[in-house]
């Protein structure tokens, strides 16, 4: 569905994008993430057709999208993160306006609209005046002008921006039906703890490159936390058992049901599991749970990032 190549966007003398390249399959659900500055934006704007690129090429649905931008705007739906709104329109007649330029035939606009606004979540205020609305309203009117005319591709950008905690899982859920509908969505978002839920893949651009691309699994790498639960044997000689291993230490103990459940931390190699349950068997101890921990998305968002976004003058 996206197929970008070395794609470079300049403004002036600031790099944004930087020889870009990654795909997007039809279907998927992709979070594009990165610091501020990172180049998300820019790259989103381009795949729109709303800047054309200095270098390199992009490719949405087989359309090249510097040789027929406006084919490639009948396919995509686009929430930019200004969200621009007519203010002075009321829902009802933003959508039908929104579903006129998007080419929804005239008999089809009615229908249209009333998908876009139940998906988005607007009835209840469907006659109101955009003006009328509070921030978050505004932002899911800004969601439905990007499904009314129900396009084969999502990109979105900060689509949660201005949602109060209660709003934000509906936008989830949102994102998740249009997943079983095999739309395919472009997902730029700073609430991270969302993307699990929805993403099916991760793409982490830092200085307008990329620095990781793949499934959360893959890109989550295993730390050097373990959690550990032992029966049938005393809790100070499991204790002093695990204390004796080289680098590792016992942050934490309870006690319950008889079995004694350790918290501990050490390096993060891939035997540290190995060495403990050893060390607890060899006492006499009946493994219960044996479990190391992978890093959090926050973490691995640092990890690739830390050092190369957020650069003074970076362009989003």
């Amino acid at each position: 569905m996206i197929r970008v190549e070395r794609i470079t966007r300049r403004y002036g003398p600031t790099l944004a994008v930087d020889g870009l390249s990654f795909h997007v399959e039809r279907g998927e659900i992709v979070g594009f993430l990165g610091p501020n500055g990172a180049g998300k934006s820019t790259t989103m704007r381009m795949l729109t057709g709303y800047l054309a690129a200095d270098e390199g090429r992009a490719e949405v649905a087989g359309t090249d999208v510097a040789l027929d931008p406006v084919a490639v705007r009948r396919r995509v739906g686009y929430l930019p993160e200004s969200n621009p709104l007519y203010l002075d329109m009321t829902v009802q007649r933003f959508l039908e306006f929104a579903a006129s330029v998007r080419g929804v035939e005239r008999g089809k606009r009615k229908a249209a609209v009333d998908r876009a606004a139940q998906a988005a979540g607007l009835r209840a205020v469907i006659g109101k005046g955009i003006s009328e609305l509070s921030k978050g309203y505004r932002q899911r009117v800004g969601l439905a002008q990007a499904l009314v005319h129900d396009p084969d591709l999502l990109i979105l950008d900060e689509p949660t921006a201005g949602l109060d905690p209660n709003q934000i899982p509906e936008i989830r859920d949102l994102l998740l039906r249009l997943g079983q509908e095999k739309k395919t969505v472009l997902l730029s978002t700073h609430i991270l703890q969302e993307v699990p839920a929805v993403c099916s893949r991760v793409i982490i651009v830092a200085k307008g490159r990329k620095v990781a691309d793949g499934r959360l699994g893959e890109l989550l790498r295993r730390d050097g936390t373990v959690r550990a639960a032992v029966a049938g044997i005393d809790a100070g000689v499991a204790e002093a058992a695990l204390a004796a291993l080289p680098g590792v230490s016992v942050r934490s103990k309870t006690t319950h049901d008889g079995r004694h459940r350790f918290e501990l931390s050490g390096p993060p190699g891939d035997d540290l599991c190995e060495r403990i349950g050893a060390a607890l068997i060899e006492r006499g101890g009946r493994i219960c749970e044996l479990v190391r921990e992978a890093e959090s998305l926050e973490e691995c968002f640092r990890r690739f990032t830390l050092g190369e976004g957020a650069a003074a003058g970076g362009v989003r």
